[in-house]
């Protein structure tokens, strides 16, 4: 994977610079803006893994600015940061999907916390329809997986037993063994870990469904599904497991 790309926006250029040295100490590629509308135009231009984001700035303040880059890109991950008490305007960037709060002097540990949370992750693409894993991998590869691929349910179990893999994306209707088979010999040997199950059948699927619930599957996508909700949930089950 490619250096973690960063953006810090903070109109106290000392306090942006320091950061900034931080974060290049451990391997991150940072920008810097001082204002909102710097920091909106540097997102029409740039794809960032993740902005640091001063609350309060000259014109248009922080969480105006947060507000205006999640329009231009839904999945920006933006980390608010304050050193005065401005609760309503923090609230409503959490609201709005801030992805955490950090409050200044800034605990580095916190920081280098949040960017830990990007590292990339191993999955599992457990599915024997080779257009559906092409497409899927290229997504989860563009976002900064590591993506590794089973098409059958025997293949997905080995792949697992020899670790590496933090998240199994499964479809239910797999040769040899099928995606219920798998999840319960995969909990039966000590190795179950967080599962998305997909399947192009729910209706027909009832009580594998069922059964797999029991078994605290992590989530549950019917075919074709928003790559967008994929991404969520993945997400959602590596901030779970790191938390």
């Amino acid at each position: 994977m490619n250096k973690i790309r960063i953006l810090v926006v903070d109109d106290d250029r000392d306090f942006a610079e320091s950061l900034a040295d931080v974060l290049k100490e451990h391997k991150c590629q940072v920008d810097l803006a001082f204002t909102g509308e710097d920091a909106i135009e540097r997102f029409r231009q740039t794809d960032y893994d993740i902005t640091f984001m001063d609350v309060v700035l000259p014109n248009k303040n922080g969480v105006e600015s947060f507000l205006e880059i999640r329009n231009l890109k839904p999945d920006a991950r933006v980390i608010m940061m304050t050193g005065f008490s401005v609760e309503q305007l923090l609230d409503e960037a959490l609201e709005e999907g801030a992805w955490d709060v950090l409050h200044k002097p800034l605990d580095m540990a916190d920081v280098l916390r949040d960017i830990e949370r990007l590292r990339p992750s191993g999955v599992l693409l457990a599915d024997d329809d080779p257009d559906f894993i092409d497409s899927v991998r290229e997504l989860l590869e563009q976002h900064g997986y590591d993506v590794f691929v089973a098409q059958n349910g025997r293949e997905a179990i080995t792949r697992i037993r020899t670790n590496g893999i933090d998240v199994l994306i499964l479809d239910l209707r797999m040769p040899i063994l099928n995606g219920v088979d798998v999840c319960l010999e995969l909990r039966r040997s000590g190795h179950a870990i967080p599962t998305i199950i997909v399947t192009g059948y729910a209706d027909q699927e009832v009580d594998a469904l069922n059964k797999l619930r029991a078994c605290k599957v992590s989530g549950i996508l019917t075919k074709p599904f928003d790559p967008r909700e994929l991404l969520r949930t993945l997400q959602s089950l590596i901030d779970r497991t790191i938390a």
